[in-house]
C-alpha cells in the first residue's frame, strides 16, 4: 500500500440536477462564504439566496448537460496525475460542496493506512473563500475521523512556471502570435465582495501578480496583444464587489475583438462553460462584438499535470 496521498481540493459542482441545492445550501452555509458571525443569521440568509438561485442554477446545469463538468475534468487529472508519478503514490480528489467530500476521502486513505498527506488546492491563488475553506474542511474531516496523519499543504502556486507555460498553451489554443494584435485579451478572475478584500483577504493581491506574470510571459513568447486587463465576474446581490467588472472592461474598449481567459481556476465549471461562454458572449454580442472567444482552463494540459508533480514533490522534499 501507498504510504504517500495526493488530495485536489476543489469547490465541486452538482453531479446531477438533484445536487444543485445542495451544492447552493452547502456553499452558503460556509462560513468563508457568508462571514456574519451569528450561524443563525448565516442560516437564514443563505436559505433565502439557495430559495431565490435553486431554479435559475438548475436552468444552467440543465443546459451544460445536466450536471457540473468539474468532476469529470477533476477526474482526468487525478489519472494523468497517477500516470506520470515515477512512485507508488495514492491519489485522490475532494470537493468542497458536493461528493465526493472530504469525510469519504480521508475515511478511505484511513482504511489504506496512508501515513503523508499532501493536499493541493485547485486554486492557483490564494483566497480564504477558497482554498481556506477546502483546507479547513479537510482538517475537520482528519479529526472527525480521528485520523492522526502528516499532512502538508500548499497555499498557492500561481508562480510555477510550467502552471504558467500550459496557460500560455490554452490561449494559443485560440489565437496565434501573429494575429495576437488584432484582438484584447481579458484576465477575467472570479470576484470577492470588497469587504472581504478589506478584512485581510489577499486574492486581489495574488490576482494581479499573476497577470503581471503572465503579461510578462506572453511577450517573451511573441505575443502582442492590443491590450490586456484584468477584469472581475460573478458578482452576486448589492454589495461591493472587486472592480473593474467584466461587463464594465467590454462595454469600454473600442477593439471588438477579445479573448478571455478564467485566471482563478484550474478547472472548467458552470463560471466558464456558461456564465463566461454564454451569458458574458450574448453580452458581447449586444455590444457588437466581432469576435468573442473564451479559453478553456488548463484542466488535464500535460504542462499542468507535470506543475502538480513538481508542487508534489517540492513538498515531500521540504
Amino acid at each position: 500500500m501507498a504510504k504517500n496521498a495526493i488530495v485536489l481540493l476543489n469547490m465541486g459542482g452538482p453531479n446531477n440536477l438533484h445536487e444543485v441545492e445542495v451544492f447552493l445550501k452547502n456553499m452558503f452555509a460556509d462560513e468563508n462564504i457568508l462571514t456574519m458571525k451569528s450561524k443563525l443569521l448565516r442560516k437564514l440568509v443563505g436559505g433565502m439566496i439557495t430559495l431565490f438561485r435553486a431554479e435559475e442554477a438548475q436552468e444552467v446545469y440543465r443546459s451544460l448537460g445536466g450536471k457540473s463538468p468539474i468532476v469529470d475534468l477533476t477526474k482526468e487529472i487525478v489519472e494523468e496525475l497517477k500516470n506520470v508519478l515515477d512512485e507508488d503514490v495514492e491519489v485522490d480528489f475532494a470537493m468542497r460542496y458536493t461528493p465526493p467530500y472530504a469525510d469519504e476521502v480521508v475515511e478511505k486513505l484511513k482504511k489504506n493506512r496512508v501515513e503523508n498527506i499532501y493536499l493541493i488546492p485547485m486554486y492557483p491563488q490564494y483566497s480564504t473563500t477558497t482554498t481556506k475553506s477546502s483546507l479547513d474542511d479537510f482538517e475537520v474531516a482528519l479529526r472527525s475521523h480521528k485520523f492522526k496523519v502528516m499532512t502538508y499543504e500548499i497555499k498557492h502556486y500561481f508562480e510555477n512556471s510550467k502552471y504558467n507555460d500550459a496557460i500560455i498553451e490554452k490561449i494559443k489554443e485560440k489565437v496565434s502570435k501573429e494575429n495576437s494584435e488584432n484582438y484584447d485579451l481579458i484576465f477575467s478572475a472570479h470576484g470577492l465582495p470588497q469587504k472581504i478584500v478589506n478584512s485581510g483577504d489577499i486574492y486581489e493581491l495574488h490576482v494581479k501578480k499573476h497577470v503581471e506574470l503572465l503579461k510578462k510571459k506572453l511577450k517573451k513568447d511573441g505575443f502582442d496583444f492590443n491590450n490586456i486587463h484584468l477584469a472581475y465576474q460573478s458578482k452576486v446581490g448589492p454589495l461591493k464587489w472587486l472592480e473593474p467588472s467584466l461587463q464594465t472592461t467590454l462595454e469600454s474598449l473600442l477593439n471588438k475583438r477579445a479573448i478571455i481567459y478564467p485566471i482563478a481556476f484550474t478547472v472548467d465549471n458552470s463560471e466558464t462553460r456558461y456564465e463566461l461562454s454564454v451569458e458574458y458572449k450574448e453580452i458581447a454580442d449586444e455590444l457588437g462584438y466581432d469576435e468573442y472567444i473564451v479559453c478553456e482552463c488548463v484542466n488535464a494540459h500535460p504542462l499542468f499535470i507535470e506543475s502538480l508533480k513538481e508542487i508534489y514533490i517540492n513538498m515531500k522534499n521540504k
